[in-house]
């Protein structure tokens, strides 16, 4: 029995960094580092309301952001232009996430090629390597895909 529970969690353990590997090019212990910058604004909550990182509540909980449709966290009030984006048919990956946080309202006025759009967010982290290790570590801390 010890040895199927040992053997279960080494499993588990190792698989984590495999699942981050395969969603997401960047360092996920540099990106837990960087985060620091996001939770004034975003907190990490499971579902079962679960802290992994408390932070702000000015942005979504950036729990599961991985292939999640933009705008769709339930009870949080996104800007018109994202949840546009969202029904245009965004689901966040490494790259739009990337490209979105260099410049948020840059990203959805080409998303959405609309000149008017706009964001909420204000903050930037322009450069990439950064931007790809918060990605990692979201994945990292998120659910494993379905």
């Amino acid at each position: 029995m010890k040895s199927t529970i040992l053997t279960a969690f080494a499993v588990t353990a190792f698989a984590l960094p495999a699942f981050a590997d395969g969603h997401a090019s960047g360092d996920a212990e540099a990106g837990e580092k960087e985060f620091k910058k996001c939770k004034a604004c975003h907190m990490i909550q499971r579902a079962d309301g679960t802290d992994i990182v408390k932070g702000g509540k000015v942005g979504p909980n950036l729990f599961g952001v991985y292939t999640r449709p933009a705008g769709s966290v339930d009870g949080f009030k996104y800007s018109i232009s994202m949840t546009a984006a969202g029904e245009a048919g965004l689901e966040w990956n490494e790259e739009d996430f990337v490209t979105y946080v260099a410049d948020p309202t840059a990203f959805l006025k080409g998303y959405l090629d609309d000149d008017k759009a706009k964001g909420k967010m204000a903050f930037k982290l322009k450069d990439a390597e950064q931007a790809k290790n918060v990605w990692a570590y979201l994945v990292s801390v998120g659910p494993a895909p379905e």
